[in-house]
């Protein structure tokens, strides 16, 4: 079969289509920006180009290329079928016993602890993850030979209704992607269609901590639904904290969330606790390592966060890692719309930031999920202004590494955190 991809350099798009190589198709491929990620597709054997091939036989596309585009249309009208990542991932939990990680955050954290779990427990599972994994080789798609398939569920643009799985793990709800819904409320009810997904006999697996979760009386809507839960009143914890190289408390969470998995799986606690010792952290989440700036080098710390919760548990568990170092955060907002709706926390977020230094650049616009309403009535410099610290200003991102060569003493925590190509700094 001849597959060509929409948008093949998104971090879901991308571990798809290297599923579809794994298969034995013909994978073509086209993004607007060349990336890393679109480098080692290439090395794969995915074929770039602008034009749908001919004699394709369908066509995958981001959600963020509407169906309703010219491209999309005429292949429709041709005879092609076109799904979008989300309707193609949906297909594919109806033909393997389908592990579903979900939540507003720790997702992607979540889930690479578990398939690293089945993995070592000799599982062998196909892993479909929102990030790259040291553990299969610096890459987000690990192809395996039994019935189990491990997933992000992203909420957004309702993706995850398209997901049939028979387990489901559900870390937190918070409000989120709100340029898909309307408030909280819309939230909740998206949630609990999504639970209605699985079979009677399929098991839920949630955060007894969070206050949102609990609001959807899981139990009200399946009866005989089998539930789990995970606390951080859990004997566990402590343990947890101990082992895991990846700092904070919302990563205590997410081990407790794949703990729990494992136990439902029935795969021994010692095989889990190996996992999690072993656990080097996913591509973007606190990724650390040695950088340099001139004559002077620092400990750069990569990470992914983008809304308040992230923000402040990342900085969070930057302080308490580093107690007495000298720490800079250099923050990129991603998206216009996520920056309006949550601005307050945003406020919230930095002023109570225990960090040294803060510097907030320019918005990252998030090509086809901007309301030019909104655009105009949110800015970082507008963020900057009503955080009201001494410590926190607005640069322009090309001006970042002037500023910081020059004010930089050596030895300092430098975090680029953000989920646009902020990463792309140093």
């Amino acid at each position: 079969m001849r597959v060509y991809f929409i948008g093949i350099g998104g971090i879901g798009v991308s571990a798809l289509a290297q599923y579809y190589l794994e298969k034995g198709h013909e994978v073509y491929g086209f993004d607007l920006v060349a990336s890393e990620i679109t480098d080692y597709l290439k090395k794969k054997g995915v074929v770039f180009t602008g034009k749908i091939p001919s004699n394709t036989d369908l066509i995958i596309h981001t959600p963020a290329v509407p169906s309703t585009g010219s491209l999309l249309k005429d292949a429709i009208a041709n005879g092609i079928k076109v799904k979008s990542y989300p309707e193609a991932l949906g297909e594919l939990t109806k033909e393997y016993f389908t592990i579903a990680v979900s939540g507003t955050h720790g997702k992607s954290t979540t889930c690479s602890m578990a398939a690293l779990i089945l993995q070592k427990a000799g599982l062998d599972p196909t892993v479909i993850v929102g990030t790259k994994l040291k553990e299969f080789g610096n890459t987000n798609f690990k192809s395996g030979k039994s019935k189990y398939l491990v997933i992000e569920a992203d909420e957004w643009n309702f993706s995850f209704l398209n997901y049939w799985p028979q387990i489901i793990v559900l870390t937190n709800i918070e409000k989120e992607h709100l340029d898909t819904y309307k408030d909280l409320n819309h939230i909740l009810e998206a949630y609990k269609e999504y639970v209605s997904h699985l079979a009677e006999d399929g098991v839920l697996i949630t955060n007894a901590d969070d206050n949102n979760i609990s609001k959807l009386k899981v139990q009200s809507l399946k009866p005989k639904l089998k539930t789990q839960n995970f606390s951080l009143k859990q004997k566990e914890t402590e343990e947890l904290r101990k082992m895991l190289k990846v700092p904070g408390q919302h990563n205590i969470y997410n081990a407790l969330a794949a703990l729990a998995l494992a136990r439902e799986l029935g795969i021994p606690d010692s095989v889990s606790f190996q996992a999690f010792s072993e656990y080097k952290g996913s591509w973007r989440r606190f990724e650390q390592k040695k950088a340099k700036l001139g004559k002077k080098t620092f400990i750069l710390i990569s990470d992914y966060g983008h809304h308040p919760t992230e923000v402040a548990a990342t900085l969070k568990a930057a302080r308490e890692m580093y107690p007495q170092k000298t720490i800079w955060c250099i923050f990129q907002p991603h998206q216009f719309q996520r920056t309006y709706y949550l601005f307050g926390d945003f406020v919230k977020a930095f002023q109570q930031a225990q960090v040294d230094e803060i510097i907030i650049t320019d918005i990252y616009d998030v090509s086809g999920r901007e309301s030019k309403d909104i655009r105009k009535k949110v800015s970082s410099k507008k963020l900057v202004k009503q955080i009201k610290k001494d410590n926190v200003i607005y640069l322009e991102k090309e001006k970042i590494k002037t500023y910081l060569k020059d004010i930089l003493k050596g030895g300092e925590i430098v975090i680029v955190m953000g989920a646009g190509d902020i990463y792309k700094l140093f």
